[in-house]
C-alpha cells in the first residue's frame, strides 16, 4: 500500500473534487461509523491505498488528498452496524461506488460478493452478512476535473407552444445508421454526426428527449439469460453518463454532442431516473446508496425498516424526504444543466418524487425546491405523472411550471383512431389541450405532452399491424409489456403482402400522427415512428439491446419515405399556423365543434355513442385583420362521409390543405382543392381546410 498524508478538507462540496492540486473527498453518512476510501492503480484492479476519512461534520465524512489528480481511481468502504431489521446494511466488505462520482471506469462482474448477505444461506438470507470482498467485481469511481464552460454557446430556449418533441435512444438510434462512422455507432459522437443532426433537424421537430444516459446496471437476470438492460431505467450513479455511450473524448463527448443539436437550433432534454435505483429490495446488491446509509437513501416500511417501499415496481424506492438526498438529486439536476449543457428533463416515474411519507403532494419538499431553484426553473420539467403506489396516478396533479406526459391523450386518440364508440367527448378535450385537466393556476395547453407511442410499448407502425404482443424474445413466455395496447392490425397480425391491408394502415398512421400534430399541447414523436419502423410485435424492448430494438435504417422503402414527407409537412403546418399550437387557455381563439350536417355539436351528439365523425372549427380572434381560419374534420367510420361546411369567418372558400387519404404530395388527390358547401371524407381519414 502507497503511503498518503490525508488533509481534514471541508465538506460543503461532495464527491471528489480536485482544485488543481489535489483532490477534496466528501460523502455524505448519516449512521456510518468509519468511512475509508480505497485508491486503486489505472487498472482499477489493484487496491493501493486504504485511508480513513479523518473529519466527520454535518453528516459528511471528509479528507483532503494532496496531489490526487483527474483520472485517479477510488471507491469506498463504509463501517457501521449490519442491522437490517432496524434498517442498517453496512458492510466494508463490498466497495462501494460515489454517488456524485463523474465518472465511472469498468463494469460489474457480476459476482455474489456483490450481496452484503451469504447468498448461499439457508433461510432469512439478508439477515446473513458475506464476508466476500467486491472490489475485484465493480467498476471504480474516477476523479475528474470537468466544469462548466463560461464560455459556452447559447442554448436554443425554445418557446414552449413551439416545442416538439422526439424521443430517442443514443443507442438504439445509432447503432446501424449507414451514415455514421463504425466506431462512433452507439455513442453520443455517432448521435451528434452532422448526418444525423440534420435528419432530425429536416423533421421539424425541436427538442431531442434521450432516454436514460446516466450510469446504469445491466440487471444481473438479464445478463444470466444473455440480455443487456437497453432502455437504462436502472441507474447507479446520477452524475456519471453511461460508459457505453462514451466517445473518444470520454465526459466531453456527451457535451460536444448536445452542442452540435444546439448549433441546429434543437434543444436536448434528458430522460431521467431519480425513483430508484439498480439495488433491489432487500436481497439486491450492495453496489452504492445501500451500504452508504440505507435509512437515509431509501424508504424503508414503517415498523419494518428491513423491507422497501416498493412504488416503483422495482424494489426501492428513492426517498427524497430526506434533504441530503434531494440535495443529491437537485445538485445532478443543475450539473447536467450547468455542465453538461442540456435544455430539460423528463422525470420518470416522476410521482415518486413528489411523495412524502404520507403520499403525493403537489407543494412536497422536491417541487418546492424546484420551482425555486434559480437554474431548474429555467428548463423544461415534464413529469412522468404515475408510479404503482397508492394515489400514484397523478395526470393532472403536477404543480405549476411542470408539463407530464398525458396518457389520457394516448389512450384517447388510439381508442377513437381504432373506432371504439362513446369517447367523442373526451376526443374532443384531448385535441384541445386536455383543458379539463390542466385549465387551472394558469397553467397552459402545452402542459399536456401529447403522444400517440413511446419506448414503452408498440411504435405506431406496429399499432397498426398487430392486435397482440410478441415478446417471446424476452424470455418472460410473452407475460410482460402492456396488454391493453388499443391497437388494430385490420385484418393481418404482422406483415402482409395484402394491398389493401397495406393501405389501410398507411392512412391509419397518417390519421395518428395528423392529429397528433395538429392537436393543441405538446406533442411527442417517438424515433423511428415516421418511417414505420418496426419491432415486430415486441411492446416492450427494454432488454433488445440488438436488432430488435435498434433502428433499422437499410430498411426504409418508398412507402416509409412518403410518411416521412407526410411527418414534414404537418410539422410545417403546425410551425406556420399558431391556431394548432395555441401558447394559452385564455388567447381568446373561438372552437366550435361542428357535426357532418354543419351545426353545431348538439348536447344529443357528443352522448350519441356511434358517433365518429365531427370537425373542429378553430378561429383566432383577429381573423378578419389576417389571423388564422381552420377547420378539422375527423372520420373514424369504415365508410364515407360528406360533410355540409360551415361558412368561414372570413369570407372567401375553403382549401384543403392536408387529407391523410392522399399523403403529403402536392401533386395527389385534393390538396388545394377549393370547397364551397360540402366535401367528402374517404374512411378512417382526416382533412385539413383553411
Amino acid at each position: 500500500m502507497a503511503d498518503f498524508t490525508i488533509e481534514a478538507g471541508q465538506s460543503a462540496d461532495l464527491g471528489a473534487v480536485f482544485d488543481g492540486e489535489g483532490t477534496n473527498f466528501a460523502l455524505f453518512s448519516a449512521a456510518a461509523e468509519r468511512v475509508e476510501l480505497c485508491l486503486f492503480d489505472e487498472s482499477g484492479t489493484k487496491e493501493v491505498a486504504r485511508i480513513a476519512l479523518p473529519e466527520y461534520t454535518n453528516e459528511i465524512w471528509h479528507g483532503y488528498l494532496p496531489g490526487v489528480k483527474p483520472g485517479q481511481r477510488y471507491g469506498y468502504r463504509v463501517h457501521g452496524r449490519y442491522a437490517p431489521e432496524e434498517g442498517h446494511r453496512f458492510n466494508p466488505n463490498k466497495l462501494l461506488l460515489d454517488p456524485y462520482a463523474r465518472e465511472y471506469a469498468g463494469d460489474i462482474a457480476w459476482n455474489e460478493a456483490h450481496y452484503g448477505y451469504d447468498v448461499t444461506a439457508k433461510c432469512e438470507r439478508d439477515l446473513s452478512f458475506s464476508k466476500s470482498d467486491s472490489a475485484p467485481f465493480m467498476p471504480k469511481c474516477v476523479v475528474c476535473d470537468f466544469k462548466a464552460d463560461l464560455k459556452a454557446p447559447e442554448k436554443p430556449r425554445i418557446a414552449w407552444d413551439k416545442a416538439i418533441f422526439y424521443e430517442t435512444h443514443v443507442r438504439g438510434f445509432t447503432k446501424l445508421h449507414p451514415a455514421i462512422p463504425e466506431a462512433k455507432r452507439g455513442t453520443f459522437d455517432g448521435l451528434g454526426e452532422q448526418a444525423v443532426v440534420d435528419y432530425i433537424k429536416s423533421l421539424g421537430v425541436t427538442s431531442v428527449e434521450l432516454l436514460p444516459v446516466h450510469a446504469f446496471v445491466d440487471d444481473h437476470h438479464l445478463v444470466a439469460k444473455g440480455l443487456r438492460n437497453h432502455w437504462g431505467y436502472n441507474s447507479i450513479g446520477f452524475f456519471a453518463p453511461e460508459q457505453r455511450y462514451e466517445g473518444q473524448a470520454g465526459l466531453a463527448s456527451f457535451r460536444d454532442m448536445a452542442r452540435r443539436f444546439h448549433e441546429a437550433g434543437l434543444e436536448v432534454i434528458l430522460d431521467v431516473v431519480y425513483n430508484h435505483t439498480a439495488e433491489g429490495n432487500e436481497l439486491g446488491p450492495t453496489l452504492s446508496f445501500k451500504g452508504i446509509d440505507n435509512f437515509s437513501y431509501y424508504r424503508t416500511i414503517a415498523g419494518k425498516p428491513r423491507y422497501y417501499v416498493n412504488d416503483t415496481g422495482t424494489g426501492n424506492t428513492v426517498n427524497t424526504s430526506h434533504p441530503r438526498v434531494l440535495q443529491m438529486v437537485l445538485d445532478s439536476l443543475r450539473y447536467w444543466v450547468e455542465v453538461m449543457e442540456v435544455d430539460g428533463f423528463r422525470f420518470d416515474l416522476g410521482t415518486i418524487l413528489g411523495r412524502e411519507p404520507e403520499g403525493f403532494d403537489p407543494r412536497s419538499g422536491f417541487f418546492d425546491a424546484m420551482g425555486q431553484d434559480p437554474v431548474l426553473r429555467r428548463v423544461k420539467l415534464i413529469g412522468e405523472p404515475w408510479d404503482i403506489g397508492p394515489g400514484g396516478y397523478q395526470v393532472g396533479g403536477f404543480p405549476p411550471g411542470w408539463s407530464e406526459w398525458n396518457d389520457k391523450y394516448r389512450d384517447t386518440v388510439r381508442a377513437y383512431w381504432k373506432g371504439e364508440e362513446g369517447i367523442i367527448r373526451d376526443l374532443a378535450a384531448r385535441i384541445t389541450g386536455s383543458g379539463d385537466i390542466y385549465d387551472e393556476f394558469g397553467r397552459r395547453p402545452w402542459s399536456s405532452v401529447n403522444f400517440i407511442t413511446a419506448h414503452d410499448g408498440f411504435t405506431l407502425n406496429d399499432l397498426v399491424s398487430y392486435n397482440d404482443k410478441h415478446n417471446e424474445a424476452n424470455g418472460e413466455d410473452n407475460k410482460d409489456g402492456h396488454g391493453h395496447n388499443l391497437s388494430f392490425n385490420f385484418g393481418a397480425e404482422g406483415p402482409t403482402e395484402d394491398k389493401g391491408i397495406i393501405a389501410a394502415r398507411e392512412r391509419q398512421k397518417r390519421n395518428l400522427l395528423a392529429t397528433l400534430l395538429l392537436s393543441h399541447g405538446a406533442p411527442m414523436l417517438l424515433a423511428g415512428d415516421e418511417f414505420g419502423h418496426t419491432q415486430g410485435g415486441n411492446n416492450n424492448v427494454y432488454a433488445q439491446d440488438n436488432e430488435i430494438g435498434w433502428i433499422d435504417w437499410g430498411k426504409i422503402g418508398p412507402r416509409d419515405k412518403a410518411l416521412t414527407a407526410f411527418v414534414r409537412r404537418v410539422a410545417q403546418l403546425r410551425a406556420e399556423h399558431a391556431i394548432f399550437r395555441r401558447d394559452s387557455f385564455r388567447d381568446g381563439t373561438v372552437l366550435r365543434w361542428v357535426n357532418p350536417a354543419g351545426g353545431d355539436q348538439q348536447e344529443e351528439h357528443w352522448d350519441d355513442p356511434g358517433v365518429r365523425a365531427i370537425g373542429l372549427l378553430m378561429h383566432a380572434p383577429n381573423v378578419e385583420e389576417g389571423g388564422d381560419e381552420a377547420l378539422i374534420l375527423f372520420n373514424a367510420f369504415d365508410g364515407e362521409v360528406v360533410f355540409e361546411l360551415p361558412a368561414r369567418v372570413k369570407k372567401g372558400s375553403w382549401s384543403v390543405v392536408l387529407d391523410t387519404e392522399t399523403g403529403p404530395n402536392s401533386d395527389e388527390g385534393r390538396k388545394g382543392l377549393k370547397a364551397e358547401t360540402e366535401l367528402t371524407l374517404s374512411p378512417r381519414s382526416l382533412i385539413v381546410l383553411m
